[in-house]
């Protein structure tokens, strides 16, 4: 497999009034040419910082990547200039961000704001971007691109308009984007159908995907792989099947007891207890120890070494330990 991007060992941190707050705290994984792959947890667990760092988009005033690097083409993005990464942005890595509204202006047409897109990045001429355009609104399933160029976004349902946005992510040909929640605001029968878009995007064009979301059960259909961040942590990643039937991480199992899922008939929802660590001061252990019910001591005291589980399957977990396993029998009980 093909190495796209690399991550290793990312530290991004925040000044906020009350100190600083480690955002992301030593994140790496990789992706693999035409795989997608899934960076899931909840709000403020670090996956959206962890995104906008590949693509550069850091606010200057308040944040910096304090550590680790981000290799694509073997440059570490994180030491580009805005200049560098503008010519990257867009061109070679894109990405689509949660709200459609947000992203296509509403007082241009969208046959033209598809087209400064290409301008802006490849000289081409006007009757062969048009071209690409219609050929790429056609890719994202609008029918009659042609005729629809000149409607406005006000024109479009919002499935519509996120295959537009989806549209013009993907009309530089970059090898990665990145979709950050590209279907909260889509009721479930959409976020299907922008799902197995990307997959026949994918299959068509061989891009590489990240995909961003708080929501396992959408990445149950469309995500090679999944890894699975806490607190600013990549705690567990591994292939669909493993985190989907051998889940090792308390936190992965705890994502997956609060999915609805249809083969279970008289299914109950378990809620995870408790709240995530404040990451003004984060944990020395691991960060999910206090919701965890199999807490020992020293996942208090200690943040757990990653364990190789298989060839793409790892976590960061002292039940997975050895040595951590045989020091259990003297270790405190359930509070």
């Amino acid at each position: 497999m093909e190495e796209v991007l690399k991550v290793e060992n990312l530290h991004v941190s925040f000044a906020t009034y009350g100190g600083e707050v480690h955002a992301v705290r030593g994140v790496h994984f990789k992706l693999y040419k035409g795989e997608t792959l899934a960076i899931v947890g909840e709000s403020g667990c670090g996956k959206s910082v962890t995104s906008q760092s590949i693509m550069g988009l850091i606010p200057k005033e308040s944040g910096k990547v304090k550590q680790g690097a981000v290799t694509f083409k073997g440059k570490n993005l994180t030491k580009l200039s805005e200049k560098e990464m503008r010519s990257i942005r867009g061109r070679e890595i894109s990405m689509i961000f949660q709200d459609p509204m947000t992203a296509l202006n509403p007082t241009l047409s969208i046959g033209d704001q598809l087209m400064e897109a290409i301008i802006q990045h490849q000289t081409v001429f006007k009757r062969e971007a048009k071209q690409k355009v219609v050929n790429m609104l056609d890719l994202v399933g609008i029918s009659n691109p042609r005729e629809r160029l000149n409607q406005y976004p006000h024109q479009f349902s919002g499935g519509m308009r996120q295959r537009i946005v989806i549209a013009m992510a993907l009309i530089c040909q970059p090898e990665i984007i990145i979709a950050d929640e590209p279907t909260t605001a889509l009721d479930v029968t959409i976020q299907a159908q922008i799902l197995e878009l990307f997959q026949e995007i994918q299959q068509k064009i061989g891009i590489s995907i990240i995909l961003i979301t708080h929501d396992l059960g959408i990445v149950a259909q469309a995500a090679d792989r999944i890894a699975v961040m806490y607190a600013g942590k990549v705690v567990e990643i591994g292939t669909r099947k493993d985190i989907f039937y051998q889940p090792q991480h308390p936190y992965t199992k705890g994502l997956l007891n609060s999915v609805p899922r249809l083969d279970l008939e008289e299914e109950q929802l378990i809620p995870i207890p408790g709240s995530p660590p404040d990451l003004f001061s984060p944990p020395e252990g691991c960060p999910f120890a206090a919701r965890c019910p199999y807490t020992m001591e020293i996942c208090d005291r200690l943040y757990p070494f990653t364990n190789q589980l298989s060839l793409q399957h790892q976590v960061d977990c002292w039940l997975q330990d050895e040595r951590a396993q045989q020091r259990k029998h003297a270790s405190k009980h359930h509070h």
